[in-house]
């Protein structure tokens, strides 16, 4: 039902079967013995996608509540000690994860030293989908969780302000004005990353897909380009440490001081571990207050 459930949100076979961490042949195989139990399709397979037949829509609703009230039960038989019995299923986004993770992950072993971690990464989108299925636990984004779906507790973590990382020796006085950069020199990671939404709002661009040939799947990318003076980016203040230390590459700061992103925690209210959530949560503020210089 998990499996059909994320193909139904997905609309694709092969985007439900990362979300569920699995192979797609397995996931598939999962589906069509799900069909033979079920005696007919619950999807219409077509090039352009996959569409649920008309049955597949009732199955769809009625699996959704099946699935969330056994969650529910198995969250209480789990969680009764209020700490899961398992590794807790921790997701990040992929401009915060190599970034923060290294920075957070030791304090996390140090602080709860009977509590095992699975730590996958994925986009925005993806992660609030695990949330919903429940094959996460608790996720780390940079955009405010969505009202649809499943009613999510959010933990503000901090603020990440975005700087401009250029070629070094390229004419920027500090702090530079994001609207003074020509847009096509701007350079922005591909679609689906939330980083890219950010960037977009905080330069004023329009987000004209066929005027932009270059699109990233990573800030590293990004920046060995600027790094060769093929353009300039935004990075958050996080990556200054990685992505800044190349000789090539100055930071700057910018002028605009709403330029930036918040990070968050969120989970599903209906949870047993709301407290130790809670308290990964200030681990993370934290580690980030002392890595920064700040006062906790």
């Amino acid at each position: 039902m998990r499996y059909a459930l994320a193909v139904a949100r997905a609309g694709h076979f092969g985007r439900a079967a990362e979300a569920c961490a699995v192979s797609q042949p397995a996931l598939s195989q999962q589906i069509l013995a799900l069909e033979q139990i079920c005696g007919t399709a619950l999807f219409d397979r077509g090039k352009a996608g996959v569409r649920l037949t008309p049955f597949g829509r009732e199955f769809v609703a009625l699996a959704e509540a099946s699935v969330e009230a056994a969650d529910k039960l198995n969250n209480f038989a789990l969680g009764h000690g209020g700490r899961p019995d398992r590794p807790l299923r921790f997701g990040l986004i992929p401009t915060v994860a190599p970034y923060l993770l290294p920075k957070i992950f030791p304090a996390l072993i140090a602080d709860l030293p009977d509590m095992r971690f699975a730590i996958s990464e994925s986009r925005t989108e993806t992660l609030l989908d695990g949330l919903e299925d429940g094959s996460i636990d608790i996720a780390l984004i940079a955009t405010e969780p969505p009202r649809t779906g499943p009613r999510l507790v959010s933990a503000p973590l901090f603020e990440d302000a975005f700087v401009l990382a250029t070629q070094r020796g390229e004419a920027s006085a500090d702090p530079v004005s994001l609207t003074q950069i020509p847009p096509e020199r701007i350079l922005l990671l591909d679609e689906g990353h939330c980083f890219r939404d950010q960037a977009i709002s905080a330069c004023r661009l329009d987000d004209d897909r066929n005027s932009r040939t270059f699109a990233a799947t990573s800030l590293s990318t990004i920046v060995q380009f600027v790094a060769n003076g093929q353009g300039v980016t935004l990075l958050p203040e996080i990556a200054i440490d990685k992505e800044g230390s190349d000789p090539r590459i100055a930071i700057h700061r910018l002028d605009d001081p709403s330029a930036g992103r918040q990070l968050r925690l969120v989970w599903r209210e209906a949870t047993p571990y709301g407290r130790i959530f809670q308290q990964i949560a200030e681990i993370v503020r934290t580690t980030q207050h002392v890595e920064s210089g700040e006062p906790a």
